[in-house]
């Protein structure tokens, strides 16, 4: 009878469940087509095993089309295939998929405040007053150009005490592009030994949601944090100001995620690219030596001058595809994209992968080819589905930084180094870590070989 009892108790909640997800398609008959869910699990057991449906989205396109919904779990998302889908919708439709799509654990880490996380009037502010403070430091008493010029300066120096021997560039690598986040958050840089430096890198690699620690070791604060404490100061009488502590934090959290990771990553990624194909290493350096020459450092104004060097740059940051499913997006107002209902606040999936390696945008999407930047002319050439940074009304605001780094340490590293894998090239695997959700390397050493 107890058995009984369950199974008809069981074949309720299934009836329920059944007819619950009836109603939710009949009230969404027109979203974009997509698999089947189960209920409750929606699509992840279909997507459970290649990293959010990353791979599984693009052969998913053969049957639903470049706009399909697929279910995570309770949460219903469409996701967008493809570089004509994923322009129309973030940069034609830019303000109604300008929303940032907030997973239940990061509200819960962090909450709805930042630079990334937030939305609406919030985000709006955050992003304008980070923006305008990040282009003041420009006329300052030092740029950012000359921050990274003597960091890069720095780095080199650490290369020199390897005296050609193996090495991991890991450590070096994030420490340098910590710095400059160091220099422009909290006016300062630190010597790559500080302990408290070393602790602190460490923090933020593990666990970035630690980044508060930061604050309590910085004795006074200045630039960047000085300036938004001097926000808050200003609007201490204003109820609905956005400039509170919490803000503070979690944007202070953001640029050091999202300005120290990515770039160092890219850089690590570059020079493994560089020692596979040691003939392209090879003339980065002949044109770096033809343009710069061995007497002064690296500036912004060469690169105009050094189109193969721009373009290798270029072909890194699509060739790895650091970040592949890019930020989750959310509609702002229930609109009409491509025929299909979307309704208000439906999180959407921009797949950045599927731009990046679109076979109708790429020659050759999936090899390494500076040609893709370049025109018959060996002039540089720009992509529109060149988007490694999204794209759109919520592109990353530090992508002018990034791009600066990436130039200065590129071509200083190369100007003063020549980079030998400890292995043969072609036995280098180009092949992420499938451990990490972003695409980072395997770990390597390699030889810095002065020039």
């Amino acid at each position: 009878m107890e058995l009984f009892g369950t199974l008809v108790l069981a074949t309720i909640v299934l009836a329920m469940l059944f007819l619950l997800f009836r109603m939710d398609s009949s009230r969404n008959a027109n979203m974009p087509p997509g698999p089947t869910p189960l209920p409750i699990v929606g699509n992840l057991l279909q997507h459970i095993k290649i990293m959010f449906f990353l791979l599984s989205a693009p052969q998913l396109k053969d049957t639903y089309g470049p706009v399909m919904t697929v279910h995570l779990g309770s949460m219903r998302a469409v996701v967008l295939v493809g570089f004509e889908a994923v322009h129309e919708a973030l940069v034609q439709q830019a303000d109604v998929f300008a929303g940032r799509g907030v997973s239940p654990l990061t509200m819960k880490l962090t909450g709805d405040f930042g630079l990334i996380q937030s939305n609406g009037e919030r985000w709006k502010q955050i992003r304008r007053f980070s923006l305008s403070t990040m282009r003041d430091f420009g006329m300052g008493k030092r740029s950012i150009e000359e921050w990274i010029q003597e960091e890069a300066k720095h780095l080199t120096e650490e290369f020199r005490k390897t005296k050609g021997s193996p090495c991991d560039p890991t450590i070096f690598l994030s420490r340098a592009v910590s710095n400059v986040i160091c220099s422009i958050v909290f006016g300062q840089r630190f010597d790559y030994q500080d302990k408290k430096f070393i602790n602190l890198v460490s923090l933020v690699n593990e666990n970035l949601r630690l980044i508060e620690y930061f604050l309590l070791y910085i004795d006074s604060p200045r630039d960047f944090i000085d300036s938004f404490l001097i926000k808050m100061k200003q609007e201490d009488k204003n109820p609905a100001t956005e400039f509170h502590h919490d803000n503070l934090n979690i944007t202070v959290l953001n640029l050091f995620s999202a300005g120290t990771e990515t770039t160092s990553t890219t850089l690590r990624y570059g020079l493994l690219i560089l020692m596979k194909y040691p003939h392209i290493q090879e003339k980065v350096q002949k044109e770096i030596d033809m343009v710069i020459g061995r007497d002064r450092a690296p500036a912004m104004e060469d690169r105009r001058k050094m189109p193969y060097t721009d373009a290798v740059l270029h072909e890194i940051q699509r060739f790895i595809d650091l970040v592949p499913l890019n930020g989750f997006h959310k509609t702002t107002k229930d609109t009409i994209f491509r025929g299909y209902t979307i309704p208000a606040d439906t999180v959407v999936i921009p797949v950045l992968y599927s731009v990046l390696f679109d076979k109708t945008k790429w020659a050759t999407p999936h090899s390494f080819n500076p040609g893709h930047f370049l025109d018959e002319n060996g002039c540089f050439k720009m992509n529109s589905a060149f988007m490694p940074f999204s794209t759109g009304k919520r592109i990353c605001a530090g992508e002018g930084l990034a791009k600066m780094e990436l130039f200065l340490f590129f071509t200083t590293l190369l100007q003063n180094f020549s980079f030998r894998s400890t292995e043969d090239p072609a036995n280098i695997s180009l092949l992420p870590d499938s451990k990490s959700f972003f695409k980072r390397p395997l770990p390597y050493t390699f030889l810095a070989i002065p020039r």
